[in-house]
């Protein structure tokens, strides 16, 4: 079943970094479920790290996106448009801030590092939402992925914590406007995981072992189990489900 579940579905994933990502976690198991799929790349220097998934995906369109570059993101979508006339999903699972913004404290985020992580962590899912409901013509899933220094402080995750609660209030307020649609917008919300993009964080480590300590569970969540909850939110299966946020922590998120 699991192998069919998905068969028919066409969706686009922005935010593979390399094979140990969770986008590419998300897209592996998406592909597994019988999703077709599109895949971005930032740049030419990311593209080598990106092309040896996109193989395994077998994925038909291989796309630049740099969503602070303007037109790159109207051209994936013109090429989706093109070569299927139709989408189904989107994962969204981009995050930037500039690291001495990231590093340091929150009263001391510069402007200009925090419009441009709020473009970029943000805005670009809002941009994204609105190329991506005109193919969806028979209803679709937007998925976008949030952690829990959203909710409560986090020690070192500083700035991108107001950021990712901004990202999931857009979660909440696209998906009230696009709900008579039939498209649902949902955040996934993984516990900390041995990414690129998590290593950026100051003091990753301690971060990780407490959160495998004090997780109901006692045990680390990994790419898979979030691309799990991506199908799931992408399927049928879950068609009444929009505005949610769904932790994927081994139950971190209910201790006080």
């Amino acid at each position: 079943m699991l192998e069919t579940l998905l068969s028919g579905k066409r969706g686009l994933i922005v935010g593979i970094a390399n094979e140990h990502s969770i986008a590419a976690g998300c897209a592996m198991a998406l592909r597994a479920a019988g999703a077709e799929l599109a895949v971005t790349y930032a740049n030419e220097k990311s593209k080598p790290y990106i092309a040896p998934v996109v193989t395994a995906l077998e994925a038909p369109l291989f796309l630049p996106l740099d969503v602070e570059v303007d037109g790159q993101m109207e051209a994936v979508f013109d090429a989706i448009r093109s070569q299927w006339d139709q989408l189904d999903f989107v994962l969204h699972s981009i995050a930037y801030c500039p690291k001495d913004d990231l590093h340091g404290p929150v009263s001391e985020c510069s402007k200009e590092g925090f419009a441009q992580a709020m473009d970029i962590s943000v805005h670009s899912l809002i941009r994204m939402t609105r190329l991506a409901v005109p193919l969806m013509k028979n209803g679709g899933s937007i998925l976008t992925m949030s952690y829990y220094g959203a909710e409560k402080v986090v020690d070192h995750y500083n700035i991108m914590g107001p950021v990712k609660s901004a990202l999931e209030g857009s979660v909440r307020y696209l998906a009230a406007e696009l709900g008579p649609r039939q498209i649902r917008v949902n955040a996934i919300s993984p516990g900390p995981l041995q990414t690129r993009a998590g290593s950026g964080i100051s003091h990753f480590d301690e971060l990780i072992d407490a959160a495998q300590k004090r997780a109901p569970e006692q045990s680390l969540v990994s790419i898979e189990d979030v691309g799990n909850m991506a199908v799931g939110l992408v399927s049928d299966l879950s068609c009444k489900v929009t505005g949610n946020i769904a932790y994927v922590d081994g139950g971190y998120h209910v201790r006080a």
